[in-house]
């Protein structure tokens, strides 16, 4: 370890739309690297990291069913878009010499590993990065909830979500300037304010099993690092 980290183990959530940078839509590759650079600095700290991405950069299954699609459908394909963005990151992580593995909760043997917990386990006890794909592979479940469940399924110490700001605030602080930010909050207090953290499934999901859920901002370089290292910027979401 080239510092001590407060984690052995921790899962990694992302949106799809962290992935677009500037752009409208689809991927941007200089994000991309940037949150690469990020894994492997929180990998060579001798944590092991999987992760878990949205597909709202390519397609939201909500939005789908809005405009009149088939709600199961239209999760359906936002989980293909989440195998698209899996499959990206593994490239970009590899580039930089970290080995990473992809495994789908929607069997596509051609591009990716199937998911299997103990071999997933196994992964990350030799060092590789496992992205989770597809969700859980079940429509009217959100990729936070599919986190909040494969954190637990790996045993993992930590769920860390990483959004566009450095923790959660009372409000949007792109809207509302004087919005008030918590160092620490409990899941009663996120589901009972209905803070946008994560959905309530995943909330509930984490608070079961005493998992904790830490927010901060994955566009600040070395964030990921300085957390793990109980440093920076976060807010942390636990029992008490």
């Amino acid at each position: 370890m080239t510092q001590a980290a407060v984690y052995k183990r921790v899962l990694l959530k992302l949106s799809g739309e962290a992935l677009m940078g500037r752009r409208e839509y689809g991927l941007d590759m200089d994000m991309l690297g940037a949150i690469a650079n990020d894994i492997k600095a929180v990998v060579a700290m001798g944590v092991e990291v999987c992760v878990v991405i949205g597909g709202g950069n390519i397609f939201r299954g909500v939005s789908g069913a809005a405009s009149g699609m088939d709600r199961a459908q239209a999760d359906y394909m936002g989980m293909l878009a989440t195998v698209m963005n899996a499959l990206a990151m593994q490239s970009v992580l590899e580039k930089r010499g970290v080995p990473t593995r992809v495994q789908s909760a929607i069997p596509m043997a051609t591009v990716c590993e199937p998911y299997i917990r103990r071999r997933a386990e196994r992964h990350m006890e030799k060092g590789r990065v496992v992205v989770f794909a597809a969700g859980t592979g079940n429509p009217y479940f959100t990729t936070d909830t599919a986190a909040a469940l494969r954190a637990n399924e790996m045993n993992c110490d930590a769920l860390l979500k990483g959004t566009q700001v450095d923790g959660v605030y009372s409000a949007d602080p792109r809207k509302v300037p004087d919005a008030t930010r918590y160092d620490q909050l409990t899941y009663r207090t996120v589901l009972a304010e209905d803070l946008a953290v994560m959905d309530a499934a995943a909330i509930s999901l984490a608070r079961e099993n005493r998992l904790p859920i830490i927010v901060f901002n994955i566009h600040a370089p070395g964030a990921f690092a300085q957390v793990m290292r109980g440093e920076g910027a976060f807010t942390k979401i636990v029992e008490n």
